[in-house]
């Protein structure tokens, strides 16, 4: 046993269990009353889906229920950053590098910030989920490694994004299965690095960002993955999957930024406005028990006090939390109301069924 480590985990528990005490205290107020505004939290969502949602067609309103640009209606809401994710050789072409390029140019005119996640994979990467694309399926490791310097060099030239994922939701490795963090924690590691190198060589003004998706298990990632050259800690946070304690989350979050010395952002979450769904696509969210109750009801109120909350750990903590992103904004049953393929995230959207914005852009409203 490694005593020095097992020491420094007892104090990291006392730790925790000491900021959980004052969290649970400090939560008997209302999150949202009287508390200040920062001008520099990044407020971002993720529309990955919205140039197909677009081409279908499909017209959004503001809250006073006008036609209105989908983009304009998120700026105008105080969102300052999009999120967009990135796949090596997508077979439909959408969340490829080409059409990235073109959407971020697009979102840079509007004044947002651009946030890329790349997956390293031609499909979504998750946990349980990190396949290598089809062009890297038969490399050796030393040419994978080089395979992920190159490509992510070529994204940097081509999109100079201002934050870069390098990797998602990479709780258990990448690019599976050189890059499994628990059967091959050097190669993951190297992946990693190279994947950085290939940030630094090529710009000075990115940020990168390590995500893990949720907070359980996150100091030994991090641990882990010290070593790494990277700026901002993202962790994903839905209580579906993640808990329902947001004092746990708040306790963790400020753990993690003190223990690492590094900015945390939350890279993922959502809440649904209701339970009902608006096509005949089944909703990963339905059911009561999968909501915080009875603070957070599936209502438009419920989603707005739920990011209201998650949006006031940062301001409580503002040295350690700079910001959170809100997954799958735009997601709207865009396929019709018969579409057995259409949206899972309609009732997690920010617009509700008749594409109207929803009472919870406003928690993204801050004074600039």
């Amino acid at each position: 046993m490694n005593y020095f480590r097992f020491f420094g985990r007892s104090r990291r528990v006392c730790l925790s269990i000491f900021v959980l005490s004052i969290l649970l205290i400090s939560c008997k107020k209302k999150d949202h009353d009287n508390l200040p505004i920062v001008d520099n939290l990044i407020r971002a969502v993720d529309i990955s889906t919205y140039p197909a949602i677009e081409q279908a067609g499909t017209v959004f309103y503001n809250t006073a229920g006008q036609a209105q640009d989908f983009l304009n209606v998120l700026k105008s809401s105080g969102i300052n950053t999009i999120r967009l994710r990135l796949w090596v050789d997508p077979v439909d072409n959408f969340h490829g590098l080409d059409e990235v390029e073109i959407f971020s140019k697009r979102l840079r005119s509007k004044g947002f910030k651009v946030w890329l996640t790349l997956h390293y994979s031609d499909i979504w990467a998750d946990p349980g989920n990190q396949i290598k694309p089809k062009p890297w399926e038969n490399l050796n490791f030393d040419a994978l490694n080089d395979s992920v310097y190159s490509y992510t060099s070529l994204v940097i030239k081509r999109i100079q994004p201002d934050y870069i994922q390098t990797g998602n939701e990479i709780n258990n490795g990448l690019l599976f299965p050189e890059g499994n963090r628990w059967q091959n924690p050097q190669q993951f590691l190297a992946l990693l690095q190279s994947a950085s190198r290939a940030v630094r060589d090529l710009n000075d003004h990115t940020k990168i960002i390590v995500h893990f998706a949720g907070y359980e298990g996150s100091e030994y990632f991090y641990d882990l993955t010290q070593e790494i050259d990277y700026d901002i800690i993202g962790l994903s946070y839905y209580p579906l999957w993640h808990g329902k304690s947001l004092p746990e989350l708040e306790a963790s979050l400020n753990l993690l930024s003190n223990e690492y010395e590094k900015p945390v952002v939350l890279a993922e979450t959502a809440y649904p406005f209701t339970l009902q769904w608006n096509d005949w696509t089944h909703n990963i969210v339905g059911l009561e028990e999968q909501l915080i109750l009875p603070d957070f009801p599936a209502s438009p109120q419920g989603q707005l006090d739920f990011l209201l909350a998650l949006k006031n750990i940062h301001f409580r903590h503002p040295q350690n939390m700079i910001g959170f992103c809100y997954w799958g904004a735009e997601l709207v049953a865009y396929k019709g109301p018969q579409a057995m393929d259409g949206s899972s995230w309609e009732n997690q959207a920010l617009f509700d069924f008749a594409n109207k914005a929803l009472p919870a852009l406003d928690a993204f409203t801050s004074v600039e």
